[in-house]
């Protein structure tokens, strides 16, 4: 549902102007990027610029930039500093006009998906897959930005650092260490068409950084851990994905996680788990009551008390009745199947593979619920399982077991959290090109 937006008036808002725009040099090949210019409305905007500009160089790998004067100006962007932007926020803002980015781009309106799950459960996993789908690169900045999609991460939008969390005894899953005026009212003015300047979450550091300049994209994809909590959010949505992992499961992914990828002790890890249950269970959970399609990743059933957790039990939950959404089914639509296909076309080692397919109900809506028990041995053979499958909205025969060859170092492409994983971003496609009339080329090998 497109939501208007409306920005509040400037008496009671600090209006500042913004220039993202490069200049060249032929005689030295360097490029430019002008100084902002100010205008301060009993604001501390002045002290924040050289923070901001030092950032903007940071998030920059291929270009060197260098701060000019006024006159090499060519454009400015004028942002609006309101209710949302305050307090560690304060930085923060949303463009009066129009981004000029919809034209250069072609953009009639963005497509906003949601993406929820605890920290640790596989989100940056499926959001490569969703990118591979589409065909699109994504730059390498602390938000990823790409010619189709932009993915925004939420714990941006946190208004304590790590310090101030443990000080204030409270997780990032609690409401009160999250903006979630400011989330809503960026998010909806990236629906709208605006520029906004969003906060910065440092994961590597646990500090809030200065703000970076986020424009509108055809696909903007909101992950975290309250993408739709917020009841305004829902109506913003054109798509929402809920990852479920189990406690058994989703401790061993963590622990990978955190410690590879964010440094963090063993210890502190396990500790962490265990204070964030209470906030997950109130806060983050009742999300997947309201998501079109829910990834839950349990332990196996093949092997009675597994306690290595490397075999999974994956299912894919789909309502009934979304307009654009047309759920997956094995063989006979709306009839209750279960199937080991494990013989001459799929090998499979122990304990073995079964798939199960039928109507189930999912907090009091009608879903189909697509499961695959087991590990897939040989990906090249899923091209059996996918000739069962239909509603994939794939584009060529093979696709799917393409795109699961593609990553096949991904986690649990030899599972059915990959194989899920892909028919969720294929869906996506289809909703895309759906809303906009647009046609994705599919990728080929």
């Amino acid at each position: 549902m497109m939501m208007g937006f409306i920005l509040p008036s400037t008496t009671s808002c600090v209006v500042y102007n913004h220039t993202s725009t490069r200049n060249s040099n032929k005689s030295n090949k360097r490029n430019f990027i002008s100084a902002p210019r100010v205008k301060v409305e009993g604001s501390k905007i002045s002290s924040w610029l050289p923070k901001f500009l030092s950032h903007q160089r940071q998030q920059t790998t291929k270009t060197k930039y260098w701060i000019i004067s006024a006159s090499f100006q060519t454009a400015l962007e004028e942002f609006v500093n309101c209710s949302g932007a305050k307090g560690v926020h304060e930085r923060a803002g949303i463009s009066r006009s129009k981004s000029k980015i919809l034209r250069n781009k072609g953009i009639e309106r963005p497509l906003i998906i949601g993406v929820a799950a605890d920290s640790g459960c596989g989100k940056s996993t499926f959001l490569r897959r969703v990118n591979e789908i589409f065909g699109t690169k994504v730059s390498q900045s602390h938000t990823p930005q790409g010619e189709l999609v932009t993915v925004i991460c939420l714990d941006d939008f946190h208004t304590l650092d790590r310090k101030g969390r443990a000080e204030r005894k409270v997780t990032a899953l609690n409401p009160e260490a999250n903006n979630f005026e400011l989330m809503y009212q960026q998010i909806a003015a990236l629906k709208e068409g605006h520029d906004i300047m969003k906060p910065i979450y440092n994961h590597q550091t646990g500090l809030i950084d200065p703000p970076e300049l986020i424009q509108p994209n055809h696909i903007i994809v909101i992950e975290g851990l309250h993408p739709w909590y917020d009841s305004r959010m829902k109506q913003l949505l054109d798509f929402t994905v809920y990852l479920d992992i189990s406690d058994e499961v989703k401790i061993a992914w963590k622990i990978q996680r955190d410690m590879a990828e964010r440094g963090h002790k063993l210890e502190n890890i396990l500790a962490s788990i265990e204070s964030r249950k209470p906030d997950f269970q109130q806060y983050i959970d009742p999300q997947k009551s309201d998501a079109v399609a829910v990834i839950q990743v349990l332990p196996t059933q093949l092997i009675p008390d597994d306690k290595e957790k490397k075999v999974l039990r994956v299912r894919l939950i789909q309502r009934e009745g979304i307009p654009g959404f047309q759920p997956v089914y094995l063989y006979d639509e709306g009839s209750t199947i279960d199937w080991i296909p494990c013989g001459r076309k799929l090998t499979c080692s122990y304990p073995g593979i079964k798939f199960h397919y039928g109507p189930d109900n999912w907090y009091n809506h009608d879903v189909s619920v697509l499961e695959v028990d087991g590990n897939f041995e040989k990906l090249e053979e899923l091209i059996y399982i996918e000739s069962h499958l239909n509603n994939t909205s794939t584009k060529f025969y093979g696709e799917i077991t393409q795109q699961l060859l593609r990553n096949s170092s991904a986690p649990g492409s030899n599972n059915g959290t990959g194989l899920f994983q892909v028919l969720i971003a294929l869906k996506m496609r289809q909703l895309y090109e759906e809303l906009t009339g647009k046609s994705v080329a599919p990728v080929l090998i």
